[in-house]
């Protein structure tokens, strides 16, 4: 068998364990793969109880990764055009800056966490090339769901001081937190990227007011 390639993901319910596995322990048992590069992605969720291990060969050859946290390990995945962010801490600006470099072709992206973001100060833009400034694009990007997202990163995605979304996407979005983030849909900060939705798929809303379909006047409001 000169090749083998895998993707492997676990969870385990935790009950008070005291000694429990390393990243490092884990990798131990695949030290028999000479030819292959071994990853392994670790989290314990207190909150859950639980832990979750994803260990895959690489280069990664699959076209979803899930479940990414702030242990992501950062490397280039070419083949992914579809891919979920989980976490119980909180996503800051730098994540999604390597999110996007490390997913250049990614298409869908869901993000589920409801912790608000630590850095979420002012933000100027200057000219020193700093990742932690830098607007962030996702060239091709089609499908955003935020509906389980606290509203910093509806924001995130919004203010186009953090984001340039590209043209055509579908957003599904929770009806109040989308009002919130854009002010009563009248922040202009969010107004250019909302612009360029091709649909909008709006949570817990029956009928539409005139004034947000004037604030996405090209979009198809579901």
């Amino acid at each position: 068998l000169n090749k083998f390639t895998f993707n492997i993901r676990s969870t385990v319910h935790l009950h008070n364990e005291i000694n429990l596995l390393s990243k490092e322990d884990i990798q131990y048992t695949f030290n028999n793969f000479q030819n292959k590069q071994i990853i392994c992605c670790l989290d314990y969720f207190s909150e859950l109880e639980r832990s979750e291990c994803h260990i895959y060969s690489y280069p990664y050859e699959w076209k979803e990764y899930h479940k990414i946290t702030n242990n992501f390990s950062g490397e280039t995945f070419k083949y992914v055009r579809e891919i979920s962010l989980f976490d119980e801490r909180s996503f800051e600006h730098e994540f999604f800056f390597q999110i996007s470099q490390s997913f250049p072709f990614m298409k869908k992206l869901t993000l589920i966490n409801e912790k608000s973001q630590n850095n979420k100060q002012s933000r100027k833009l200057d000219d020193d090339n700093n990742q932690h400034l830098s607007i962030i694009e996702y060239p091709y990007l089609s499908e955003l769901d935020l509906v389980e997202a606290h509203d910093d990163y509806i924001e995130q995605f919004l203010l186009d001081t953090k984001t340039c979304l590209p043209n055509g996407i579908y957003l599904t979005v929770d009806y109040q937190a989308l009002n919130r983030v854009t002010q009563q849909f009248t922040r202009n900060t969010t107004q250019l990227n909302c612009i360029k939705l091709r649909c909008l798929g709006l949570n817990d809303i029956f009928q539409i007011p005139i004034y947000v379909k004037e604030y996405f006047p090209y979009t198809k409001i579901l």
